[in-house]
C-alpha cells in the first residue's frame, strides 16, 4: 500500500478542509483497489502535483504505465476526455479510467519536463508544436470556453473597482474588449487549457508529450496566452521585457501557426485576470508573502507590455 507524501497531504487538506482530509485517508485503499483492477505493481516513488498523486507501474505484458488518482473537482472532470479525444497524438496514451475515482492509468514518460530547458526558444517552440498538434475538433460534452466570457467581464469589472491596483484603464479596457470580441466567440477545438512547459514532458514515443490537460473547447490561442503568462523567470531575466515578450509571442505562434495579434491579446487578458488573482487570492506556489508580491507585479508589468499602445 502506497505512503502519501506529506507535503501533498498537507497541501491537499489545507485547501480542501474536512473534505479532504478524508480523501486522504481513503487514498492509499483506493490505489490498491485500481492496482488490483488494473492488473499492476508499484515500480518506483509516489509523484505528486497539486491536485493528485501519480504511481508508477509495471504490467504484465504491457507498457509501463503511471497510475494518477486526482482529487474530485470540477476542473479534473474532462481530463481522461481530452487524452481520448487525442489517442496518443501529442500527449500521454490513455490506456484505462474511473471517472467515479477520478483516476486513470497513462502512459509513463520521462521525469524531465520541457521547462528544464535552457533554451528558452526551444522551449517556446516545442510548446506551439504541442498546441498545434492537441486543437483538433472538439467531442461533445466538453466545457466551452465561450461560455465562460460573461463571468470573466463580470470579474474583471469588479476587481478593476474593488482591488487596489496599478494597472491603466487602456488596460483594463483591452482586456474587456478581447473578452467580448474574441471570448464569446470561438471555435470548436479542443485545446489544452493549461499549456505550459512543466505540462510538457519528454517521452520515447516522441520527443515531447503533454500531460495534465483540462479539456476545453475553444481557441488555440487561449494557451498560448496561457505559456507566456507562466515564462516569468525568463522574461524577468531578460532585462527587456517588451522585446522577451515580442520574441517570445514570434516563436510560439509560427510553430503553432496560430495569429500573433490574436495571442497577444488572449495573453493580455490571461496577464490581467492573473494580477486580479495574484492580489484577492495568492498564487498556488505563493499564496502569501515577498513571492506573491513578486509575482503579482510581475502580472502587472506583463499586462502593461502585452496592450497595444493606443
Amino acid at each position: 500500500m502506497i505512503a502519501v507524501p506529506e507535503a501533498f497531504a498537507r497541501g491537499t487538506i489545507e485547501r480542501e478542509g474536512a473534505k479532504g482530509s478524508a480523501w486522504i485517508a481513503e487514498l492509499p485503499l483506493v490505489v490498491d483497489e485500481l492496482m488490483g483492477r488494473w492488473e499492476c505493481v508499484p515500480d518506483g516513488y509516489v509523484m505528486h502535483g497539486g491536485v493528485g498523486v501519480v504511481v508508477p507501474v509495471r504490467r504484465h505484458g504491457a507498457a509501463d504505465a503511471v497510475l494518477k488518482v486526482s482529487f474530485p473537482h470540477p476542473g479534473n472532470v474532462h481530463e481522461p476526455d481530452a487524452f481520448a479525444a487525442w489517442g496518443g497524438r501529442g500527449a500521454v496514451h490513455l490506456y484505462a479510467r474511473d471517472d467515479a475515482r477520478f483516476a486513470m492509468l497513462l502512459e509513463r514518460v520521462g521525469a524531465p519536463d520541457l521547462g528544464e530547458d535552457e533554451d528558452e526558444d526551444e522551449v517556446v517552440r516545442v510548446a506551439g508544436l504541442i498546441s498545434r498538434r492537441l486543437a483538433v475538433p472538439a467531442p461533445p460534452g466538453l466545457p466551452l470556453l465561450r461560455d465562460r466570457a460573461g463571468a470573466w467581464e463580470g470579474a474583471l469589472r469588479r476587481d478593476a473597482e474593488e482591488l487596489a491596483h496599478p494597472l491603466s484603464r487602456h488596460v483594463i479596457d483591452a482586456a474587456v474588449a478581447t473578452v467580448r470580441e474574441l471570448g464569446a466567440a470561438q471555435p470548436d477545438l479542443l485545446i489544452h487549457g493549461d499549456l505550459h512547459a512543466r505540462n510538457i514532458l519528454r517521452a520515447d514515443r516522441e520527443p515531447w508529450l503533454a500531460v495534465d490537460p483540462k479539456g476545453y473547447v475553444g481557441d488555440p490561442a487561449y494557451d498560448g496566452g496561457n505559456l507566456l503568462k507562466t515564462r516569468a523567470p525568463a522574461l524577468l531575466g531578460s532585462g527587456d521585457l517588451r522585446r522577451a515578450v515580442d520574441r517570445t509571442l514570434d516563436v510560439f505562434t509560427e510553430a503553432a501557426e496560430l495569429d500573433r495579434e490574436r495571442t497577444r491579446r488572449w495573453a493580455q487578458l490571461h496577464a490581467v485576470q492573473a494580477a486580479f488573482w495574484g492580489r484577492r487570492h495568492g498564487f498556488r506556489r505563493a499564496r502569501t508573502g515577498p513571492r506573491r508580491d513578486r509575482l503579482t507585479e510581475f502580472a502587472d508589468s506583463l499586462a502593461h507590455a502585452l496592450t497595444d499602445r493606443p
